[in-house]
């Protein structure tokens, strides 16, 4: 057997594991359950995946989001580690192909989403695989008290018996001891091993701002920190006043949301990841898999919904290393508004049903039909033909997805996909009847050679470059194998989906499963309260607040955070912010002073003389103080 750090450089090429990985992954090795908690950036992924590499058999994944587990079975294919994943809108010919390369070894990485789990097809074939390794990513989805609860992750368990000797991993960034014992319950995870990587993050500087104008302290704020920087918002329609407020000013900015289409959501986010824009303002639809190490300021302009949220979305600046910030700003009116959201994002059930039946109605399917079935959905104009809220329909339906009935993939990125199911003998035989057609296969095979095993992406622009044709013809030659039953090809769409996952039911049918609507609600409520807890109390430091509220016990202060910082004398306050300004490079004194007055830092000159005295700072050539 290959060694896990041999592994860890021929397929990621690095030297060492970061703090903790090496004691999960020993954990899997010896067969144990494994609870890890790391923070985002902690690298949870590979505490799998390399292990899925040393054991003989499959590793299962159950993973909640569509384009998290396709971006993930990239990532791994580039390392040359074959890896497949079945997602909701694949045809079943495409899905089988995928089980039967489960089945005979030919990945050694299967990613499903836990709605898959009680469907017979997939039960039938996972019976037969030799799994190894179940992985259940963003485990706090399991537990009615994370925050981000989903019904069909309840299913997992129930997968256990088909292999017993597999061990499972659970791995999320954000569960509090409450949060992780239920994990460990729900999963039937027995005498599990838990790692806990610290929360602690010396480089972030946490600080809240009440202000009641927050745009124009959003704009102090980008001005003087400066670098790139994401600003999270609540509402589509802010995430694009707020983007045009900063351009007003001179400071490059775009925005992102789930309803822009994928290409524009695409452009953009590659245009913040290159640099060419230096602020991304949006909404909690951006972010997840983003890695991009030289984020200096996070922004929340308003309250998350959650501690664990905030801390993930936090959590995604400074994973340079280098100072950083987390800042929250609010108001006396933040807390009322945010549990009137709370109300509206909990219907009625009778609310929800009515939307469910609309939802069918609308697409004319009728009870006990429509199982994978994909259409495109305006979601405005559906919401206007029946006369319904449209945030209170957008919860309804999130509530059927998390039921299991619906998906609404809009995150992911749509990407024209093509199969070939049929056996090579029927294949040369249609190539001999139809050359034109034939050819075009050929072709296909040569440029996708997965073609015939799995459902593959595919560029038609690239195709039509090697055929010498118009992308438009290669679009209705596939088109036309499609209807010969001789492909399986679905072209790429820009329009939002819906996807019915299951025959439709009697909406009367339709009741939360295993628990309570009104105790969601609850408990919704209650994780906003620790949100206001964290914004309005002035004596706990806030990176000790956040890391104990996870189960992390810590003696010391971070002593860079706005209550640290108010907690020290004035002279000593003022030295720790010259020194926060100067540390990424020299800056002239009418600079430093501008910079220093934001903070309401009026005259300095004393304690810079006395830093100088202490030669901790200097003047450069070009009359700059920088450190020393």
């Amino acid at each position: 057997m290959t060694d896990k750090l041999t592994l860890l450089r021929r397929h990621w090429g690095y030297d060492s594991f970061r703090p903790t990985q090496e004691e999960i992954i020993d954990s899997v090795m010896q067969g144990h359950d494994t609870l890890a908690l790391l923070p985002t950036g902690g690298g949870k992924s590979l505490c799998y995946q390399l292990p899925a590499l040393m054991l003989d058999g499959l590793c299962l994944v159950v993973s909640p989001l569509i384009a998290l587990m396709k971006d993930q079975v990239q990532q791994l294919n580039a390392r040359r580690i074959k890896a497949a994943c079945i997602v909701s809108g694949m045809s079943s010919e495409a899905v089988s192909g995928v089980l039967n390369n489960a089945l005979s070894g030919a990945i050694k990485l299967l990613y499903v989403s836990p709605e898959r789990l009680h469907q017979r097809m997939f039960i039938e074939h996972l019976r037969r695989m030799k799994v190894s390794l179940i992985a259940v990513d963003e485990a706090h989805c399991i537990s009615q008290w994370g925050y981000d609860f989903r019904p069909p992750y309840l299913d997992i368990a129930s997968i256990r018996p088909y292999h017993p000797k597999a061990p499972i991993i659970a791995l999320t960034a954000t569960a509090t001891p409450k949060v992780a014992d239920d994990i460990c319950l729900q999963l039937q995870m027995h005498s599990c091993r838990r790692f806990q990587s610290s929360f602690i993050r010396p480089n972030l500087f946490y600080r809240v701002y009440h202000d009641g104008d927050k745009k124009h302290r959003l704009l102090q704020l980008i001005v003087k920190i400066g670098g790139s920087g994401i600003v999270y918002t609540r509402s589509r329609r802010g995430t694009q006043s707020v983007a045009e407020l900063l351009q007003v000013q001179g400071i490059s900015a775009t925005y992102y949301h789930a309803g822009l289409d994928a290409r524009e959501r695409d452009a953009r986010q590659m245009s913040w990841m290159r640099g060419e824009c230096s602020v991304m303002v949006a909404t909690n639809a951006f972010g997840m898999g983003i890695d991009k190490p030289d984020v200096r300021y996070v922004i929340h302009l308003d309250l998350p919904d959650s501690l664990e949220a905030y801390f993930q979305e936090a959590g995604r600046a400074g994973r340079d290393g280098l100072p950083s910030y987390a800042i929250m700003l609010c108001n006396e009116g933040d807390a009322k508004q945010r549990l009137r959201d709370i109300g509206q994002d909990f219907p009625s059930l009778r609310f929800i049903r009515n939307a469910y039946r609309a939802l069918c109605n609308y697409y004319r399917l009728p009870v006990g039909s429509g199982s994978e079935s994909r259409f495109d959905f305006e979601f405005e104009q559906f919401c206007r033909n029946y006369n319904l809220a449209p945030r209170e329909c957008y919860s309804a339906l999130r509530f059927l997805e998390r039921e299991g009935l619906i998906s609404m993939p809009d995150h992911e990125n749509t990407v024209s996909t093509l199969y070939i199911p049929i056996a090579r003998d029927q294949l040369y035989r249609f190539q001999v009847d139809y050359q034109r057609l034939g050819h075009l296969l050929e072709l296909l095979m040569r440029m996708y050679p997965g073609v015939l095993s799995e459902e593959v992406n595919i560029d038609e622009r690239k195709i039509a470059q090697r055929a010498d044709t118009e992308t438009s013809e290669v679009r209705s030659m596939l088109t036309r194998l499609k209807e010969m039953h001789i492909v399986d090809y679905r072209p790429r769409t820009d329009k939002p989906q819906i996807i019915f996952l299951s025959p439709r039911i009697d909406e009367n049918l339709i009741y939360p499963r295993q628990h309570s609507y009104d105790q969601l609600q609850l408990a919704a409520e209650q994780r906003l309260e620790t949100v206001v807890r964290y914004v309005m109390q002035t004596e706990r430091c806030r990176s000790r607040y956040l890391v104990e509220y996870f189960g992390e016990q810590t003696e010391s202060n971070c002593g860079n955070c706005d209550i640290c910082r108010h907690r020290t004398s004035p002279a000593q306050n003022i030295e720790q912010e010259i020194r926060l300004q100067l540390q990424n490079g020299p800056l002239s004194i009418p600079h430093l002073t501008a910079l220093l007055s934001s903070e309401g830092i009026d005259d300095a000159t004393p304690v810079l003389r006395q830093m100088m005295d202490r030669s901790e700072v200097e003047l450069d050539a070009d009359l700059r103080i920088r450190l020393t």
